[in-house]
């Protein structure tokens, strides 16, 4: 395999002339490039992100901390992680993955001083995260993909919860539900200040008595196990109950089996809307769900593209963002039969 040496040996050209043509940290003239570029080709060499990097210091690595590796990438977050390693290659860098968790802030920025990457993309962002106070006081640049509580110059591209849970309701109720669950994240992800559970929570309490309707939420713990449990406790809760919004992708399904195996057909007796997920993850369930898409891919590029403003200073700079998901709709949700608001309204009895 050709070296950045042969490349310099073959252009007549020193080691450092290679590396300030392949960095464009120094001019270096057109007669010159070409006969680099021609030896690069003679030898079918390709520079690497860090070759590219050794004049300019910079590593040319990105890194996105995810801590939850153990669980691995399902198709939600995969859409964030694929679309952020596909910008970052786009415009000469690496993506690679940390999986360091809230109380790992030290070691994040550590790795960062020490040349191992040139900024820091965040995932699974708590409202109170230590590991984005350490980065903001050194002075490392980074970008979330999620938000703290307090977002003041705080780079972030996020989805917009809000937006995302008043759509949610609001189309259940058009389509004449009043009686209206939320199946949220685990009383876990609370504890660690997991800041979607808490906005969701939020923003669905916020729809419905907007609405003058009463919400009903509900901490699920992340497994069809408890899925299954959620819902006779809803059922308990109120049983006029005719739609469900869900955020927490495994404990759905047990949900739809639960439901399935009481004999409360989906949609015809109960609406399932799954919020901050993705048509694919919901067609693995009988029926396909309807969903409210993650915009993943989306945020993924525009996180690379902040971190990247604020990694080489001559890109020009990008606002915070919020999107919200866009409804994709599925077989689980159709109009109430039995939640038009009567006291008599509800679920027939069994």
């Amino acid at each position: 395999m050709a070296t950045m040496q042969d490349v310099a040996r073959r252009a007549q050209v020193s080691l450092s002339t290679v590396s300030y043509a392949l960095s464009g940290t120094r001019p270096v003239s057109d007669a010159t490039r070409r006969r680099i570029e021609d030896a690069m080709a003679d030898l079918g060499y390709q520079p690497n992100a860090m070759a590219r990097g050794l004049a300019s210091r910079r590593s040319n690595v990105l890194a996105l901390i995810y801590p939850a590796m153990e669980k691995g990438l399902g198709g939600t977050v995969a859409e964030f992680v694929s679309s952020a390693a596909d910008t970052a290659r786009e415009n000469g860098y690496h993506l690679v993955l940390w999986p360091f968790r809230t109380t790992q802030a030290s070691e994040v920025r550590d790795l960062v001083r020490q040349g191992m990457a040139d900024g820091v993309l965040l995932m699974e962002v708590a409202l109170d995260d230590d590991r984005v106070d350490v980065l903001h006081e050194a002075g490392v640049p980074y970008t979330m993909i999620g938000r703290t509580r307090d977002v003041t110059d705080r780079p972030s591209v996020d989805i917009d919860f809000g937006r995302t849970t008043d759509d949610a309701v609001g189309h259940l109720v058009d389509l004449g539900h009043r009686h209206i669950a939320l199946v949220n994240h685990s009383q876990a992800t609370v504890e660690d200040g997991y800041a979607p559970t808490f906005r969701a929570e939020e923003g669905f309490d916020a729809a419905m008595r907007a609405r003058g309707l009463e919400p009903l939420s509900l901490r699920v713990d992340e497994s069809p196990e408890a899925g299954r449990t959620a819902v006779g406790r809803l059922l308990d809760a109120e049983p006029r109950l005719t739609a469900l919004v869900t955020m927490n992708e495994i404990a759905t399904f047990g949900v739809v089996a639960e439901l399935q195996q009481r004999g409360i057909a989906i949609p015809g007796d109960m609406s399932i809307l799954s919020i901050v997920t993705s048509p694919g993850v919901g067609a693995m369930s009988n029926p396909p769900l309807t969903t409210m898409h993650a915009p993943g891919a989306e945020l993924g590029r525009l996180g690379v593209q902040k971190l990247l403003s604020l990694v080489d200073g001559s890109r020009p700079s990008t606002p915070n963002v919020l999107i919200p998901c866009a409804l994709e709709p599925g077989s689980s949700v159709a109009p109430a039969t039995h939640g038009d608001g009567r006291p008599d309204g509800g679920l027939p009895a069994r």
